[in-house]
């Protein structure tokens, strides 16, 4: 009798458990957009699921073009973007949407030039004139002053770009705008731009690829993939003179110089800086949210992941080559979180 009590006892105890297991329903968050941050994002989704298992992501990798459009046609329930949203595609939101930051990295050139295992000093004009199609060879004189001791080849530069809507395409082309008169009239800076010259590859993957797959070639990926795939990349004079690295210090650098001033919206170009020791090429990455949402249960699950993100998930920032916020640019980020209304 004894025996029978405590096996109904115990199918009751497993019963509620099993209950308890399925009346907690999963919510899928689906996002799609940028590849510049999606490293970050990968290791902040498999961290998150730790801590709040009723919650799983689906990101889709694809660009900050893409991630634009699909925000827009509210096919997913966030966008990421390394580019700011133009005032038209705003307009064809037809909603308010919110520009939150969530980290910053940076844009770096990397290469293969065989024989060549030194790192490249590259300036402003050396970087234009490679992407205006004006500097052809690596042992240009240009390229020679400011890389003396190098023994560069007398071969032709093999420009990687990419193909599809990116924001690191955004953040590189803003870049040439700022330090070229040539490109801002004739090309001019976007997710996506005629290019002069150059072989496209899809995604930051795509053109790494093409790099180390292309002897004597030269693209800009964001700084994670350069490393992953075993890459060089060129240190780049600022507007201060000096060659800098990209590093989590030479982006917060940039970031500095630009948080004096920081918009109520986010909406700010790092790119240039004047601090001395700020990378020049740097870019903050977005994610873009409807201030109005419209699920209820999908809304409080993002918003609670958003305020993770930006402070707490901020640890895994560096290792990743990507420059946490500010204590202070994290309090604004929160204010415009807490704006999210469902």
């Amino acid at each position: 009798m004894k025996k029978i009590k405590k096996y109904i006892v115990a199918t009751i105890l497993s019963s509620i458990f099993t209950q308890q297991i399925f009346s907690q329903k999963v919510v899928l968050i689906n996002g799609a957009g940028a590849t510049f941050p999606y490293p970050l994002y990968s290791k902040w989704f498999y961290e998150y699921a730790k801590i709040d298992k009723t919650v799983n992501f689906n990101y889709q990798s694809i660009g900050s073009g893409g991630g634009i459009r699909q925000i827009i046609a509210k096919t997913v329930d966030f966008g990421a973007t390394d580019g700011i949203m133009t005032q038209e595609q705003e307009k064809l939101a037809g909603e308010e949407i919110l520009h939150i930051p969530m980290t910053a990295g940076a844009v770096v050139l990397a290469y293969n030039i065989p024989n060549v295992n030194q790192q490249l000093n590259l300036t402003a004009e050396i970087i234009s004139g490679i992407y205006l199609g004006k500097i052809t060879k690596w042992n240009d004189v240009k390229i020679k002053k400011e890389n003396p001791g190098i023994d560069l080849p007398d071969k032709k530069i093999v420009v990687a770009r990419r193909s599809d809507g990116s924001g690191t395409t955004y953040i590189f082309t803003d870049y040439l705008c700022e330090i070229s008169k040539e490109w801002k009239t004739k090309v001019g800076k976007g997710t996506s731009v005629n290019w002069p010259v150059g072989l496209g590859g899809k995604g930051n993957e795509g053109v790494a690829g093409i790099i180390k797959n292309t002897p004597y070639s030269i693209g800009y990926v964001e700084i994670s993939y350069a490393i992953q795939n075993k890459l060089f990349y060129a240190k780049v004079k600022n507007k201060s003179g000096k060659y800098i690295n990209p590093s989590v210090e030479s982006i917060t650098a940039a970031i500095e110089s630009k948080a004096k001033n920081m918009p109520k919206d986010f909406k700010v170009s790092l790119v240039d800086p004047e601090g001395e020791n700020a990378y020049p090429i740097s870019g903050f990455t977005w994610i873009l949210v409807y201030k109005k949402q419209k699920d209820k249960v999908v809304a409080e699950k993002l918003i609670q992941f958003l305020k993770w993100a930006v402070t707490d998930g901020q640890k895994y920032c560096a290792d990743l080559i990507y420059a946490p916020l500010s204590e202070n640019l994290r309090k604004m980020v929160l204010d415009a979180i807490n704006q999210i209304e469902y």
